[in-house]
């Protein structure tokens, strides 16, 4: 067991480009044994221009070692209804077809979800998880998309994370993509038992400010050898 210490930030937008090549090549890590296709770097270029252009609406938190290297990251988006949705624009689906009856508030997505392969561990999935649905976890008739691997909905079901599969999985970023539905109700339960996980500091930083954390916010972390997305 190696302990490790890394700081829980929101990310400055001068690292989008970081972000983007970290979440590609560790999808590829987890799910096709690191191999790389040629035109991964497209996959980075793409990534990169979608979170530009949800920047104003988004909330990217990642995690760091202490020499700067993301070793977690995910961001949550409010949708503004105009913007063109990861669910709408690889699975061609409308979010407001399969809300259902429930009285609607906002739609968020949660996307970009990726752990380092090497030296994963719950505690920061659960921290990178909580930082992502507070924002839907502060009203009732609030709801949240996502798409996401098939051994991560494993996981998130085994944390009593409610779930609904909205369409029929795609192969991308090297791995099943199921396209999932999360509700206020199916959250809040995971949210209030890990919520003292994440500093209020983290939570409360406006997206404004350089997003950068002093280093007294420190979590000492044990590190475990599997993937989580």
């Amino acid at each position: 067991m190696i302990l490790t210490k890394n700081y829980l930030e929101r990310l400055n937008t001068t690292e989008i480009q970081k972000l983007s090549e970290f979440v590609v090549i560790e999808n590829f890590k987890h799910h096709a044994n690191s191999i790389l296709p040629k035109e991964y770097q497209e996959d980075v270029q793409s990534i990169y221009e979608e979170e530009m252009l949800y920047i104003k609406n988004s909330q990217i938190f990642v995690s760091k070692n202490s020499s700067g290297e993301i070793l977690g990251a995910i961001r949550v988006l409010k949708w503004n209804f105009m913007d063109v949705l990861p669910i709408q624009k690889i699975f061609g689906i409308n979010p407001l077809n399969v809300i259902g009856d429930i009285p609607l508030n906002d739609i968020f997505h949660i996307g970009r979800f990726a752990i380092k392969k090497e030296g994963s561990d719950m505690n920061l999935f659960k921290q990178l998880m909580v930082c992502a649905i507070s924002p839907v976890c502060k009203h009732k008739g609030n709801v949240v998309f996502a798409e996401c691997d098939s051994k991560l909905l494993r996981i998130l079901r085994l944390l009593g994370i409610k779930a609904t599969v909205v369409g029929a999985s795609i192969n991308y970023l090297g791995s099943e993509t199921i396209p999932i539905c999360m509700t206020y109700d199916g959250l809040l339960d995971f949210y209030n038992a890990n919520k003292a996980l994440v500093p209020h500091t983290v939570m409360e930083q406006e997206l404004k400010e350089a997003y950068v954390l002093p280093k007294s916010v420190v979590f000492n972390t044990s590190s475990y050898n599997y993937s989580l997305v």
